[in-house]
């Protein structure tokens, strides 16, 4: 059986994101935070005093934070292929699940910018008609981002063509 197609319960199979695009946020987090954290108590410790440059620890707070979040969110991006569409669900606290039909897809692309293409990444985004149903899907490997493209272009093709 195909990755994401039903199965004997009627239920999608969902698919989760590699674990790449959670490791590429998390060293955005540290790259941002831990300078923050360091200049802000040394700023602080040398213009006002010593006692002040714990205002520093806030960042490595808002590290702390973020890693946590992260990985929450990271865990709430999946996708499945069903037989007439792709849904995609995403989000903790707001879920969204967009539900585009194989047959309304016009453009199917897969991009990977610099810091995607360094860590193995790529994202396929999905064109419709109408632009508020458009959807991506980060932080997949290359490879399934190209198999997932020419699948869905097959499938939207099959689609109109019946239209």
């Amino acid at each position: 059986m195909e990755t994401g197609t039903m199965g004997g319960t009627g239920r999608p199979e969902w698919v989760g994101l590699p674990g790449g695009l959670l490791t590429l946020r998390r060293l955005l987090l540290l790259i941002w935070t831990v300078p923050l954290a360091a200049g802000t108590s040394l700023v602080l410790g040398l213009a006002v005093g010593p006692v002040w440059s714990a205002v520093g620890l806030f960042w490595l707070a808002v590290l702390a934070w973020g890693w946590v979040l992260l990985g929450r969110n990271w865990r709430s991006w999946r996708y499945a292929e069903r037989a007439d569409d792709l849904l995609i669900s995403r989000g903790v606290l707001w879920r969204a699940q967009t539900v585009v039909p194989y047959g309304r897809m016009q453009l199917v692309e897969v991009t990977s910018g610099p810091l995607e293409r360094r860590f193995g990444l790529a994202s396929v985004q999905l064109h419709t008609a109408a632009a508020a149903t458009d959807a991506k899907i980060p932080g997949l490997v290359p490879g399934e981002a190209e198999r997932l493209r020419d699948r869905l272009t097959e499938l939207g093709e099959a689609r109109s063509a019946g239209l």
